[in-house]
């Protein structure tokens, strides 16, 4: 059974930062890719940032240079370093792993989702 657990959200003031965790052990093993996504109150859901086990990584335009994705391959864990937050950053956060090889291929999975909420 894959298992994404998140962890790491909060509430901040702006200008503050977070740092989210999303570990989901075999994410390493089954090379797969991770994606952070964020979905505020009475909006659709927004892609934020992805990263394969092989270090490439992609993160959306409205929050380059703000936040960092990176990965821990020993921990099965990828963070998302936020910094510089604004209020508009207040959403839920949640991570998926897709796009695998090995025994988690075609397989998309979710982690539960984390809050974060930046006050001004």
């Amino acid at each position: 059974q894959v298992q994404l657990v998140e962890s790491g959200g909060g509430s901040v003031q702006a200008g503050g930062s977070l740092r989210l965790s999303c570990t989901a052990p075999g994410f390493t093993s089954n090379s797969c890719g991770m994606h952070w996504y964020r979905q505020a109150e009475g909006k659709e859901r927004e892609w934020v940032s992805w990263i394969n086990t092989a270090g490439r990584s992609s993160t959306v335009d409205s929050v380059k240079g703000r936040f960092t994705i990176s990965k821990d391959k020993a921990e099965d864990t990828v963070y998302l370093q936020m910094s510089s937050l604004k209020p508009e950053d207040t959403a839920m956060y949640s991570c998926k792993i897709s796009g695998c090889g090995g025994s988690w291929r075609d397989g998309v999975y979710w982690g539960q989702g984390i809050q974060v909420t930046v006050s001004s």
